[in-house]
């Protein structure tokens, strides 16, 4: 691994919390992801199932672990089933966790290699009347591959046909959706790095560099402070460029006058972290261009107080919309007449800012999280309000990710440069 590791004592929370909400005679079982194939004999790096990680902190391909609290022996209570090392792997593509290593980084006491996993499993499955399975139920899931939780449970359900299957998922969703202490101090540490890189960007840009150059260069500095990369792929997005919200050819001349889109975080640990800041390719923002950036920090700012305990996404949505919808009145890019006849479904301020404020943040930069429950302390979201004017070829969109606390919130990136004269004063220096 690249990173240092997060402490043992995360994990048994994690797996505590499961216990606590498993009914009598119920195991829980997660499966590593795959290594996936990108062309001949080549593979894509490995990126493991975030539900496995949260659960134990095994970041290793072929991997599975079993909770059951109910078993009759104690050492079916957790395991843990890894691919067992081999010289020749050693030789190949280094050595793997050993059975200790497992131990320490897990806090599971009973590991066992994989090809003791079905064996064992007849056993446990035998006293259990209730399997809870994995699966992806992200809301914005589209899964043409399948995966080995996929595998497992056409396994499992065609080897047990007559137990009682149950989604994990849900729980999943409701644990990862709050932040323990561990985890917010690795995100932090992830918007450090992003703060740093940011930092070597302000220097380096200038009219004629091209957004790749500005991308190549955010990857070395992340890369370099011990992130695997970013925690997505990368926006650099310059002039009209901005307005395209998933703009990732990141491959035009940036040009003096225009204002360059950067949304961009670095992942450390598997966390995610996630920023947008707009700079102008010269240095300087036209008044323009600085009164479209002042209206969504606006927005910003008072977005990020609204985001509190109890609330409900959608009802915020709505509220920030209202802020918006005042702002592009005072820039003269909607009227009342506007607002006066617009579709409920597609309010007026939707021409100008069409995506959603916030969304949750982890170990997935879209996390995982129930939109139908209200916000809890220690959640992690984004917030990013924007204002895109395709006929000027301006967006501007800001961006911080924070953690809601019980009498307000905690800013992980409240030291990187946001106020426009501080970009400027810094691109200037």
């Amino acid at each position: 691994m690249k990173y240092q590791a997060l402490p043992q004592s995360l994990y048994v929370k994690n797996r505590a919390k499961l216990r606590e909400v498993l009914p009598p005679k119920a195991m829980a079982v997660f499966n590593s992801n795959d290594i996936l194939p990108s062309n001949a004999d080549g593979t894509m790096p490995f990126r493991q199932n975030n539900d496995l990680l949260y659960m134990s902190g095994i970041d290793q391909e072929e991997s599975i672990l079993v909770v059951f609290p109910d078993a009759f022996r104690e050492v079916h209570h957790e395991m843990l089933f890894l691919k067992e090392t081999s010289e020749e792997i050693a030789i190949w593509e280094g050595a793997k966790l050993t059975k200790e290593e497992a131990r320490e980084l897990s806090g599971v006491l009973n590991v066992y290699w994989l090809d003791e996993f079905e064996n064992i499993f007849k056993i446990i499955a035998a006293e259990a009347e209730i399997i809870y399975l994995n699966s992806n139920e992200h809301l914005r899931r589209n899964n043409p591959v399948e995966t080995r939780d996929d595998r497992f449970r056409k396994w499992c359900m065609k080897h047990y046909p007559l137990h009682r299957y149950e989604r994990l998922a849900p729980h999943m969703h409701r644990f990862r959706s709050v932040k323990e202490a561990e985890e917010i101090e690795t995100m932090r540490h992830a918007c450090g790095i992003t703060r740093d890189a940011f930092l070597e960007l302000l220097a380096f840009v200038k009219p004629g560099v091209n957004e790749n150059d500005i991308e190549a260069l955010f990857n070395f500095e992340i890369m370099k402070r011990r992130s695997r990369g970013p925690a997505y792929q990368p926006i650099i997005a310059s002039g009209a460029n901005a307005c395209v919200l998933h703009y990732v050819e990141n491959n035009q001349e940036c040009k003096a006058g225009d204002v360059i889109l950067l949304d961009i975080g670095a992942e450390y640990a598997n966390y995610a972290s996630d920023m947008t800041r707009c700079i102008p390719v010269s240095g300087r923002f036209t008044p323009r261009q600085k009164d479209v950036y002042n209206a969504v920090l606006r927005v910003m700012k008072k977005a990020k107080t609204m985001l509190r305990p109890g609330v409900y996404l959608d009802d915020y949505q709505k509220e920030v919309g209202l802020l918006m919808e005042k702002e592009l009145l005072g820039l003269g890019l909607i009227t009342e007449d506007d607002i006066k006849n617009q579709d409920p479904n597609w309010p007026a301020y939707k021409k100008y800012f069409m995506h959603g404020t916030s969304h949750y943040i982890g170990l997935d930069t879209h996390d995982v999280g129930l939109w139908t429950e209200p916000i809890k302390a220690g959640m992690a979201f984004t917030v990013e309000p924007g204002i895109y004017i395709r006929e000027e070829g301006l967006g501007i969109r800001l961006e911080n990710d924070i953690i809601v606390r019980e009498d307000g919130f905690d800013d992980l990136m409240g030291d990187i440069p946001l106020e426009a004269d501080e970009i400027e004063a810094l691109m200037n220096a």
